[in-house]
């Protein structure tokens, strides 16, 4: 008997850790159901919108109007407890002028583990989707891949970066998720944000900005309606977008395309003086003013707007330190 007892003690033990484990997953498995059903549950989602705020004004240079429907826009979807669809917004504009920047801090001030939360999902059409001919398999997944990460929890940012490169017809697998349907796919969505990036609509937005100097103009004064049809042109009309026949824009399921105007030399100065702060070092004349020197403007015959905006400042300043 007494080896029949000592021999029932392992197995009576691990009976128990099985129960241990099998109730601790069903928990896990209620708490996760409740939290993507229930609007209490938002799961690392800890928007810090003044902190936004303040740092949009201190660091982005020149870009009014990005800045304040960002923030508008913004503002109302968290203050929503209850959106009829998830917030959809479309960065536009020349190289270097903060799209990528913006939505860092998104990420940073949104989630509490930032870019490195695992309810942020960065894309990109080098790294996520390199080959055209494998466009079905790419979709497949891309949808999956929203699908599964809405069910995880429903406050998840999607980045879907230079979309002006993104194969034709991949995006078409995320209109169910952009409008205002309850539910799709037995998920509870509307509390996602899209972010869309892309160059397409920069030129057009240049010209803006270019006009609106030579008329003398005050750059503040430039207004999205102004630029909304000229971006939207540039859009629909660019087979290599990846809005190409998508369908999102003709259903109007964008919130707002976000414009980013070109950069003068005094709002990279801004930039260079940025990158220093971070640097820990003291603003040096000659260092800004060699830094500025080296960076290329257009047009040719004015020298107004930076070609590259700040994208190289940072990489710039190491020389002439």
């Amino acid at each position: 008997m007494a080896v029949a007892r000592h021999q029932g003690r392992p197995w009576g033990w691990f009976f128990w850790l099985l129960w241990m484990v099998s109730a601790a997953a069903a928990a896990w498995d209620l708490a996760s159901l409740r939290c993507n059903f229930g609007s209490f549950c938002e799961c690392d989602f800890r928007p810090d919108l003044p902190g936004l705020e303040c740092d949009l004004a201190q660091h982005l240079a020149g870009q009014h109007l990005a800045r304040a429907l960002i923030v508008k826009l913004l503002r109302a979807f968290v203050q929503d407890p209850a959106p009829s669809k998830p917030l959809v917004l479309s960065l536009h504009g020349w190289t270097g002028t903060g799209k990528s920047y913006v939505s860092s801090l998104l990420a940073h001030y949104l989630f509490q583990g930032g870019l490195r939360s695992r309810h942020v999902h960065h894309f990109s059409p080098i790294i996520h989707f390199p080959h055209p001919s494998h466009i079905e398999r790419y979709k497949k997944d891309l949808k999956s891949w929203v699908q599964g990460n809405l069910t995880a929890c429903g406050r998840s940012l999607f980045l879907f970066d230079e979309m002006d490169k993104m194969p034709p017809g991949l995006m078409e697998v995320l209109r169910p998720f952009l409008g205002p349907s309850w539910v799709v796919y037995g998920t509870n969505y509307r509390k996602a944000i899209f972010i869309f990036i892309s160059n397409t609509g920069g030129e057009q937005i240049n010209q803006v900005t270019l006009d609106a100097w030579l008329f003398r103009r005050e750059r503040e004064e430039i207004s999205l309606r102004e630029l909304e049809p000229a971006i939207s042109r540039a859009v629909l009309d660019n087979p290599l977008h990846g809005f190409w026949h998508s369908g999102i824009m003709e259903e109007h399921l964008l919130d707002a395309l976000v414009p980013f105007l070109p950069l003068q030399r005094h709002h990279v100065r801004h930039c260079v003086l940025n990158e220093l702060a971070q640097l820990g070092l003291e603003p040096q004349e000659e260092v800004v003013e060699a830094v500025l020197d080296s960076l290329t403007f257009f047009p040719e015959n004015k020298q107004l707007f930076s070609s590259n905006g700040c994208k190289t400042v940072a990489s710039r300043i190491t020389f002439f330190l």
